[in-house]
C-alpha cells in the first residue's frame, strides 16, 4: 500500500485548502449548542456549501452525487478540513457517514434516488435508532416489534440514543420482523420518516449539555412496507454493513484535529505552572505527550489502512473494530492528560485566562460516551479475536 502523495493529489490539496480559507470564516460561528432549529440550518448549509462546490460525498461514487476521489485524494480531504477547523458534520453525521453509504450499498433504485441526493444535499437529516434499554452492545437482542400488515409495518417498542432523532427527517431503525427465529436472525434493517403518528421523542441530557441524543417511543406506527432496506430477517447483515462504516472511516476527521490537539496541549503545559515551574519542564509529562501524539500519528495510519481496505473491496471491512476500539480509548487518556495539564481551571466549560478549558472539557466528558458509542470496547475486542485473530468463540 503506497500512501505517499502524488502530484495530483498536491494539486487537490491546493484547490482545497483556498475553497476553506474563504468558505470556512464566511460560514460564521456555530450557534449554542441548546439551539437545535440553528444547528440544523448551521451543519445542513454547511452541506449544502460543500455540495455546490463538489466537495459532498467525497468519497461516493459520481453517480450519486458524489466527487469519487481516490484513496489519496480522501485523506487529503480529511487533513485539510479538520486543520482548516470546518464545520464539523454534525447533524449530518448518520446521513452521511453511514446511513447514506449503506443505502449506496444495500438501497434499491428506488430508494437511492429517494433519499441519496437530499442527504447530500443536506437536505435530508438522519439518526439512527439501534439500540434499545436492553440491547445496546448487545444489539442483537432488540425487541422493537414489526409486524406485516400489507404494505405496511406496524411498529411497537422503544429506541434509546438515537442519535439527533429531534431534527431528523428520517431514521435507520432496526426492528424484529421474525420474533420467532434466533435473534440474530429475525431482524431488519428499515429507513423510516420522522413525525409520524405513534411517535414519540424525548431528548435525553448529557455530561457536555448538548443533548444530542433521544428517546424514541413508537406505538402503532404504519411503515410503508417499501422502507425496507435489504431482505426481510436479513437486516444483521445489513446492520453490519453499517457499523463497519461507522467504526472506520467516520473517525477520520477526529484523527487529524487531535494531531491539532497535542500541538495545542504542549503549548498550554508549556504556560501552566507547577511547583514555581512551567509544567513543562515535568519530564513525565513531556513524555506522556510524546507517546499521546505518536499513538496519534499511529491511529492515523490504522484509518489510512481501513480506507485503502474499503478503497479495494467497496465495504470497509472488520479492521474497522481495531479503529474505533484504538482511537476511543486513546481519546479518553488524551482528555485525561489535557484535564490534568489545566488543573483547576478544568472547574470552568468556558475558557481561562486564554486557556482552552473549553475545548478541553468537552473532549474530555465527550470521550467518556465513546467507548461505548458505535459498540462497546468489550464488544470490538471480542470481534478483533474472533474475526481477525481467529481465537475460540466465547461460550455462549
Amino acid at each position: 500500500m503506497d500512501l505517499r502523495y502524488s502530484d495530483s493529489d498536491e494539486a487537490f490539496r491546493k484547490e482545497l485548502r483556498e475553497w476553506l480559507a474563504e468558505a470556512v470564516p464566511a460560514h460564521g460561528s456555530p450557534p449554542d449548542a441548546a439551539d437545535w432549529a440553528g444547528r440544523r440550518a448551521y451543519d445542513t448549509g454547511w452541506q449544502r456549501k460543500l455540495y455546490d462546490a463538489g466537495y459532498a460525498g467525497i468519497n461516493w461514487p459520481k453517480e450519486y452525487g458524489g466527487r469519487d476521489a481516490s484513496l489519496t485524494e480522501q485523506l487529503v480531504y480529511y487533513e485539510e478540513s479538520a486543520r482548516a477547523r470546518a464545520p464539523y458534520i454534525g447533524v449530518n453525521f448518520v446521513g452521511i457517514l453511514h446511513g447514506g453509504p449503506t443505502l449506496i450499498s444495500e438501497g434499491t433504485d428506488v430508494q437511492k434516488e429517494r433519499h441519496i441526493g437530499p442527504i447530500l444535499r443536506g437536505e435530508q437529516v438522519w439518526c439512527q435508532g439501534f439500540s434499545e434499554p436492553g440491547a445496546g452492545s448487545d444489539l442483537a437482542a432488540l425487541k422493537t416489534r414489526a409486524e406485516r400488515d400489507g404494505d405496511h409495518y406496524v411498529l411497537n417498542g422503544h429506541k434509546i440514543w438515537t442519535s439527533f432523532a429531534q431534527v431528523a427527517d428520517y431514521c435507520e431503525l432496526l426492528v424484529r420482523t421474525d420474533p420467532d427465529a434466533r435473534k440474530h436472525r429475525g431482524i431488519s434493517w428499515l429507513g423510516i420518516p420522522m413525525g409520524l403518528e405513534g411517535m414519540e421523542i424525548r431528548p435525553l441530557p448529557t455530561l457536555t449539555g448538548e443533548g444530542e441524543f433521544s428517546e424514541v417511543f413508537l406505538e402503532n406506527v404504519r411503515v410503508p412496507v417499501d422502507c425496507l432496506v435489504g431482505a426481510e430477517n436479513d437486516g444483521w447483515r445489513v446492520t453490519n454493513v453499517t457499523l463497519a462504516f461507522e467504526r472506520g472511516t467516520a473517525f477520520a476527521t477526529d484523527m487529524v484535529v487531535f494531531q491539532e490537539v497535542m500541538r495545542e496541549l504542549a503549548a498550554v503545559a508549556k504556560r501552566v505552572t507547577r511547583n514555581g515551574a512551567a509544567a513543562w519542564e515535568d519530564r513525565s509529562l513531556r513524555a506522556e505527550v510524546g507517546h499521546l501524539a505518536a499513538e496519534v500519528e499511529a491511529v492515523w495510519a490504522m484509518v489510512k489502512y481501513t480506507v485503502s481496505e474499503a478503497d479495494r473491496t467497496g465495504v470497509p471491512s472488520v479492521s474497522a473494530s481495531g479503529v474505533k476500539l484504538y482511537f476511543t480509548e486513546l481519546k479518553q487518556r488524551i482528555g485525561e492528560t489535557c484535564m490534568r495539564v489545566l488543573g483547576r481551571a478544568t472547574l470552568s466549560r468556558e475558557d481561562v485566562d486564554g486557556l482552552p478549558c473549553q475545548s478541553f472539557v468537552y473532549e474530555a466528558l465527550q470521550s467518556l460516551s465513546m467507548t461505548i458509542a458505535a459498540g462497546s470496547s468489550q464488544i470490538q475486542r471480542n470481534i478483533i479475536s474472533e474475526r481477525i485473530l481467529g481465537l475460540p468463540r466465547e461460550p455462549r
